[in-house]
């Protein structure tokens, strides 16, 4: 995997709605949503994330949907407000970046989708399951 190189420049509106559509456009305005939460839980407790969604979209290799090799990159700097799953992001990422976004992960900062089984969460209990997404909560304390 590669970390994405520079990228165009982009509101925090279009990086956080174009990490939705790639993360999760096949999950619906639910499953985008729930991403929009683990990157709301991010910036309100950094860590190493940074402190705003747009560093903790960009930062390096957290959402594969921004790494130069994977097949969504090209398609989410493509993306436009035609497509009606990409306007759902952009009300959510709306949502998220005004404060109003309601956490429905119980406070998650990690998911993977339940197709696979990362060793980060091996053993431990999803906080939510929403869609074909597991959420965890493993560093807010």
């Amino acid at each position: 995997m590669t970390q994405s190189p520079t990228l165009p420049t982009m509101t925090a509106r279009e990086v956080v709605a174009r990490t939705l559509w790639g993360e999760a456009r096949g999950e619906g305005r639910n499953g985008m949503a729930a991403v929009a939460c683990v990157i709301q839980n991010r910036a309100r407790n950094p860590r190493w994330w940074g402190n705003s969604p747009t560093a903790v979209c960009l930062k390096p290799y957290q959402f594969s949907c921004w790494l130069a090799d994977d097949p969504n990159r090209a398609k989410l700097l493509a993306v436009t407000d035609r497509d009606s799953s990409y306007r759902a992001a952009l009300e959510i990422a709306d949502t998220l970046l005004s404060g109003r976004l309601v956490d429905v992960t119980n406070g998650a900062d990690h998911y993977h989708t339940t197709g696979v089984t990362p060793a980060w969460s091996a053993g431990k209990k999803p906080a939510a399951v929403i869609g074909n997404h597991r959420f965890f909560r493993l560093e807010l304390k």
